[in-house]
């Protein structure tokens, strides 16, 4: 059998609202990540095609990629800012029907996750930590295992996360038909392009988070609607970028292209400018049918 060139799927954040000016314009878009120059630890990596590679087939790894410079969301007397983001991803996994945990798009006021733990903890967090204000990290989590210590709904997902990986809002990945109203599953391990909006609005604290399988346009009704201040959990200085983290299923989290603005929109990203994937063979087994294979045999 020929082998696949698989798709990326597209995630964007988007947090608007009052209080840019004051912040003043903070923007940039990076098509591929060769001499972007983004600060890199754990397993992290830029690929020759220039593809940032955040996880690999490592088993239990955990990497980071920031925007090198930090980003200043409040200044002094002033409302906190609003910001968007965009950013294309892919979440390959050993096996069609499993995954090890998910990433994040995260705000946090620094660069230093080194006593963040892997697996569950997605790299932002440890045993200690995790629940602690003084933590001050946002995040939006795009998770692909069901943790019970963190009550999530599910083993694909998309949370709120706020200094915790017990997620202030989440939602099962879809997105609701504007025909039928109905509503649709998406698989975030699907290999398949995927897109999210999440807006957050800094005058009301209403922060909405919405999908749909790219390129079809944005649905009218979001996946999720709650309110966070997010001024008393972001710093007035900080840094944005990704966390991601693998276990015992080999897993590897690539993003393609990944723009920012605090002054309005994110400049969107072309994707014909996008680096590709490596080419994938056929989608593997299930670990189930992995394991039952030797038995039937024997």
């Amino acid at each position: 059998m020929a082998a696949k060139t698989w798709q990326p799927m597209i995630l964007v954040v988007m947090i608007v609202g009052m209080g840019v000016e004051a912040c003043g314009a903070v923007e940039f878009a990076y098509h591929g990540f060769g001499g972007a120059g983004l600060q890199l630890d754990g397993m992290a990596t830029v690929t020759p095609a220039g593809l940032l590679q955040l996880t690999n087939d490592t088993s239990m790894p955990k990497g980071h990629a920031f925007h090198p410079e930090p980003v200043t969301f409040r200044r002094p007397a002033s409302a906190m800012s609003s910001f968007s983001t965009t950013f294309v991803f892919a979440i390959v996994s050993e096996f069609q029907d499993l995954s090890t945990s998910g990433f994040a798009f995260l705000v946090a006021p620094s660069k230093d996750m080194s006593s963040a733990m892997p697996n569950q903890y997605l790299g932002m967090f440890n045993g200690t930590n995790n629940g602690d204000a003084r933590d001050r990290v946002f995040a939006v989590e795009l998770d692909t295992v069901r943790n019970p210590e963190f009550a999530d709904i599910n083993n694909n997902h998309v949370g709120v996360d706020v200094n915790s990986l017990n997620s202030s809002a989440a939602a099962p990945a879809g997105y609701y038909d504007d025909a039928t109203g109905a509503f649709r599953d998406l698989s975030l391990i699907s290999r398949e392009p995927m897109q999210v909006w999440v807006d957050y609005d800094g005058a009301t604290t209403e922060m909405t988070v919405t999908m749909a399988p790219a390129p079809a346009p944005r649905p009218q009704r979001p996946l999720l609607s709650t309110k966070i201040d997010l001024s008393t959990v972001i710093t007035d200085t900080a840094y944005v970028g990704f966390s991601s983290a693998s276990s015992i299923v080999l897993v590897k989290h690539y993003v393609l292209g990944w723009s920012f603005s605090l002054s309005g929109d994110a400049p969107a990203l072309d994707y014909g400018k996008l680096p590709k994937l490596p080419r994938i063979g056929p989608k593997p087994r299930s670990k189930a049918l992995t394991i039952a294979l030797p038995i039937a045999t024997t």
